[in-house]
């Protein structure tokens, strides 16, 4: 018997809080929302008799013994936003017939928060004496840059050795660079393209998009006709200020962009496709001739790979055009051998060409341990007390707190290989059973670093 096997003890707790977590809406980059669920995690915290504490009101954790290493397992309570197409109301937690828990932060990463603050509560709970001193910390702005853990470890000191589980299993020894930039023109300069907006979020696939066009009665036939041999869902609809055609895709996280349907890429490819590049506007002409609907980079010459994390991709998360902007986010996952700053820089070079300015929103530098790094053996150790056998490891475009912790840290869980989770997408879920074998694991890991570390 694994000492994980413990964590099975409090489940029908652990189910309840869920629904309280859930239901905070803590969309990244509404601080109300975020700061909600942060104070919601130190109140419980505090009624485990867990020393708890925040850094301004941004990131906070909870913490377990003193002396020896210092060792985390963090995770994130900012959401990202709600999306369409739900089967079920995305900020209340259900439990479907099929043995599977939805709501928006179920996988990433509440649902794991959770698990982390129980880990703590039954190590004290079970009086293990611990060697080290053992941390779970939550941020709030993960999926916009990761500025929380910047904050706090700059009134905190970095782990010793660390895990954040908002992945999958078996262990991400590497993650890609990331390059998220806003790419914009001085004002919108377009003549027939009159209005266009899509997304939420730079580091998802958007699913919807519309454009707001002035245009001949010729050309909206001519338009619907060529829309019916384009990749995606078109509707066109008359309104008073004019033709609005509706782009329906299929949303994706960004580190997975070909998984998904860019609505707003594909309605772009549409439009560009029957109308004349200047009177769609220096932006879309420049996102057509330069990305088109591709996910490689190949337009931009930026297309890469390598053996140990695979391919570049490119994803236009938002567009919004109206009278006087003209904006987009787009989100670069580069691989762990290539120069972050030569692609911004080729990119930055042909945008400029096109009279489009870049703007650097975050930038998080790759990832990579070597397989016999300390902490992936101890992980490594811990899933084989549970799982009967040893891990994979493996290599994301995914981007988590590990970049953050110094080499000393990676990702670690919570979904299995296989799994259904709908990340960044409506219906996001974890199946019950996995979900709790993930908090088996969760607890084995924490108890030896607690103990061995």
């Amino acid at each position: 018997m694994s000492f994980g096997e413990k964590i099975l003890d409090y489940k029908e707790d652990i189910i309840a809080d869920l629904g309280e977590l859930i239901a905070i809406q803590s969309v990244s980059g509404i601080q109300e929302g975020c700061k909600e669920a942060l104070d919601w995690m130190m109140k419980k915290a505090i009624s485990f008799g867990l020393t708890a504490g925040s850094i301004n009101n941004v990131a906070g954790h909870a913490e377990l013994g003193s002396g020896g290493k210092l060792c985390g397992v963090l995770t994130h309570l900012d959401v990202v936003p709600e999306g369409n197409n739900w089967d079920s109301l995305p900020f209340e937690l259900s439990i479907g017939d099929n043995g599977y828990m939805y709501g928006r932060g179920i996988v990433d990463d509440k649902g794991p928060a959770l698990i982390a603050l129980y880990c703590l509560k039954a190590l004290k709970d079970n009086g293990v004496v611990g060697k080290n001193t053992l941390r779970a910390i939550f941020g709030t702005s993960e999926e916009r840059g990761m500025e929380d853990m910047d904050e706090y470890f700059k009134h905190e000191p970095l782990p010793d050795l660390s895990f954040t589980p908002d992945s999958d299993y078996g262990i991400c020894k590497g993650e890609k660079g990331i390059l998220q930039l806003e790419l914009y023109a001085d004002t919108h300069d377009g003549t027939t393209l009159t209005q266009f907006h899509s997304g939420k979020a730079t580091n998802a696939v958007p699913d919807t998009a519309y454009a707001l066009l002035d245009c001949s009665e010729t050309e909206d036939h001519q338009l619907a006709r060529l829309a019916d041999a384009k990749p995606g869902s078109f509707e066109f609809y008359y309104t008073i200020d004019g033709m609005m055609v509706l782009s329906r895709g299929k949303a994706a996280h960004a580190a997975h962009p070909e998984e998904g349907l860019n609505a707003a890429t594909a309605l772009i490819d549409l439009l560009t496709s029957n109308f004349s590049l200047p009177s769609m506007g220096s932006l879309p002409s420049f996102i057509s001739h330069y990305i088109g609907t591709d996910t490689d980079g190949v337009m931009l010459g930026l297309k890469t790979r390598d053996k140990e994390s695979g391919p570049l991709t490119v994803n236009i998360g938002t567009v919004h055009i109206d009278e006087g902007y003209s904006t987009c986010t787009m989100d670069i996952r580069y691989p762990v051998t290539a120069d972050g700053d030569k692609i911004l820089e080729k990119l930055t070079r042909q945008a400029e060409k096109e009279k489009i300015h870049v703007k650097v929103l975050s930038h998080l530098k790759p990832l990579y341990l070597d397989d016999d790094s300390e902490i992936i053996k101890l992980l490594s150790e811990s899933y084989e007390n549970v799982m009967g056998e040893k891990p994979s490891l493996y290599t994301t475009g995914g981007g988590t707190y590990a970049r953050k912790l110094g080499g000393k840290g990676v990702a670690f869980g919570p979904v299995f290989e296989g799994e259904i989770s709908n990340i960044h997408n409506a219906n996001e879920c974890i199946n019950v059973d996995k979900f709790f074998q993930h908090a088996q694991i969760c607890l084995e890991a924490m108890y030896n670093l607690y103990t061995k570390g």
